[in-house]
């Protein structure tokens, strides 16, 4: 038991909401779905209640430690050849594919079933403390009185390279209530500063407090997208929400240097970060150098395996046999290693290139009572799909599927599509020491695995770890964030590699993290974000 709790997360109006959650007396539970819900308000192209995640849950008083997975299954209207003769491009990052009037990218066709709701009710019941209209009484009260646009936010909203996606302008104004909630008189992007007040939203939200989540699966509210849905052509069905149902997972689990790493399975990314750590374990990383040359190509090595075994072999294991033992055993990690080791060079061919996406939120918590939460959510790619009155966005998740049949993310009713969410806790000697995850896309899994080696292997402080600058291969190149070495980055061109410079000095996966050490607990958020990590 802590005699203090900690959240961290990259909204701080969110954090603030769900500090005060566990000020009054609510647990992390409580406190997650607070902030939860209030980061859908105030970063609504980032998550919502129509969007999916991942979340870990370790209760010493309930004697549990397991996973609520909520990923956003494909509707049964959907079909594995539906955009088999549309296809354009691949992006480069790995997420999603671009097609011909960008169907699956912009628009009613690319959302999924929304998921995050039912998981929020479902960890609510199960763990939850404080009565649900409590819980979501914080995100009512921020879209009635409004809420100011902050710079990652804004700097989201205005991105318009998106690796040949639609620029994000485009989804913001795509339906009427965007251009009104998210838009100046001129079209343009709401501005740093300018004010977003969403009473449509407000309703939702009160009514779903009142009536709870079958409001939205079951109710007026599944009526009003089923209508909504057929008038513009979208995949979605009342049947479709009725039907819905989250699982619950035991954490998959692997080992790096004497800690034990809990984190989701397969349709989320904790595989690939098993992996990778477990590829790590071969090498003397603290000899190498933080972000040397060495390290960085290691690194890299590393991560294009994952990437590579990732496309070709991971999707959803209700569809797709998903090798989880081959590919987390100790003995593939050798192997790879020893491939490292001899030079050998990994290949991730894409058709695309530009600079990752970053979509996604997280939340990092840990009570007085030990309960640890550490969990992901997202729109994916944003649909700009919004329902005339609701005041939600809808997921953009059939952008990330396979159009092409027979492959691993091809599109299937009911499939839920990869996602490298991987909310993570980490233990040493039984006891929770790291509670870690980020948004991010495919960067996620990336960012994670350096944050955690900056804890366990450079003993850096939360905030050192969050902060330090990261880079990312997910496909031939290394992309790296503008904090990096030039030195560095010269020498591995020279080498060979080629090597893709952000300008942004932040990037890859936005780390939002705590550290457990006894009675001391050590929040970090990353400043590439608008966040902030807050003890009570």
């Amino acid at each position: 038991m802590s005699k203090s709790a900690m959240i961290s997360a990259p909204q701080p109006e969110a954090v603030d909401a769900g500090a005060e959650v566990l000020k009054v007396g609510g647990n992390a539970v409580d406190a997650a779905i607070a902030c939860a819900f209030v980061q859908g308000v105030v970063d609504p192209l980032m998550t919502g209640i129509a969007g999916f995640g991942s979340m870990g849950i370790y209760s010493p008083s309930h004697k549990f430690h397991g996973y609520v997975d909520f990923h956003a299954p494909a509707p049964a209207a959907a079909r594995p050849d539906m955009w088999a003769d549309l296809i354009e491009a691949e992006t480069r990052d790995g997420f999603g594919f671009i097609l011909k009037g960008h169907v699956n990218d912009l628009g009613y066709q690319a959302a999924c079933i929304p998921a995050a709701l039912k998981g929020y009710s479902e960890a609510h019941a199960r763990f939850g403390r404080m009565p649900w209209a409590e819980v979501i009484a914080p995100a009512i009260d921020w879209a009635l009185r409004g809420w100011v646009v902050r710079p990652h936010v804004h700097y989201f909203w205005s991105a318009e390279e998106q690796l040949g996606r639609q620029p994000n302008p485009q989804r913001l104004a795509y339906t009427k209530t965007g251009r009104t909630l998210y838009c100046r008189p001129d079209g343009s992007p709401k501005q740093v500063g300018d004010e977003v007040i969403n009473t449509d939203y407000a309703e939702t939200l009160r009514v779903i407090a009142r009536d709870g989540a079958d409001a939205f699966y079951r109710g007026d509210i599944a009526a009003r997208i089923d209508a909504d849905m057929r008038a513009q052509g979208g995949l979605i069905r009342r049947e479709d929400l009725e039907t819905y149902k989250p699982i619950w997972r035991d954490p998959l689990w692997g080992s790096y240097r004497g800690y034990r790493v809990a984190t989701n399975h397969p349709p989320g990314g904790g595989l690939m970060l098993l992996q990778m750590l477990n590829v790590l374990e071969h090498f003397d990383l603290r000899a190498l150098g933080h972000n040397s040359v060495a390290y960085i190509k290691l690194l890299a090595e590393v991560m294009k395996r994952a990437t590579a075994d990732k496309d070709a072999k991971v999707g959803d294991p209700a569809f797709v046999q998903v090798p989880v033992a081959e590919l987390t055993s100790k003995a593939y990690a050798e192997e790879q290693a020893a491939s490292i080791k001899r030079g050998e060079i990994a290949r991730v061919p894409r058709f695309n290139s530009g600079l990752p996406a970053k979509d996604t939120t997280h939340i990092s918590i840990v009570d007085r009572d030990g309960i640890c939460v550490s969990m992901t959510h997202s729109l994916g790619m944003p649909s700009g799909a919004i329902t005339d009155g609701l005041g939600f966005m809808y997921n953009g998740c059939m952008g990330v599927f396979d159009p092409r049949p027979g492959r691993a993310g091809s599109i299937a009713p009911g499939k839920s599509r990869f996602s490298s969410i991987c909310p993570s806790i980490v233990f040493r000697d039984d006891k929770p020491c790291l509670v870690i995850g980020a948004p991010g896309a495919t960067q996620i899994a990336m960012g994670v695995l350096q944050a955690t080696l900056n804890v366990l292997d450079f003993d850096m402080t939360m905030t050192e770890a969050v902060s330090a600058p990261r880079f990312s291969a997910t496909s031939d190149a290394i992309d790296v964030s503008n904090r990096i070495s030039f030195a560095a980055t010269r020498e591995l061109e020279a080498a060979g590699y080629d090597v893709i410079r952000s300008p942004h000095p932040f990037g890859f996966a936005a780390i939002h993290g705590i550290r457990i050490d006894g009675d001391r607990l050590d929040g970090g958020a990353d400043p590439g974000h608008d966040g902030m990590a807050l003890q009570v």
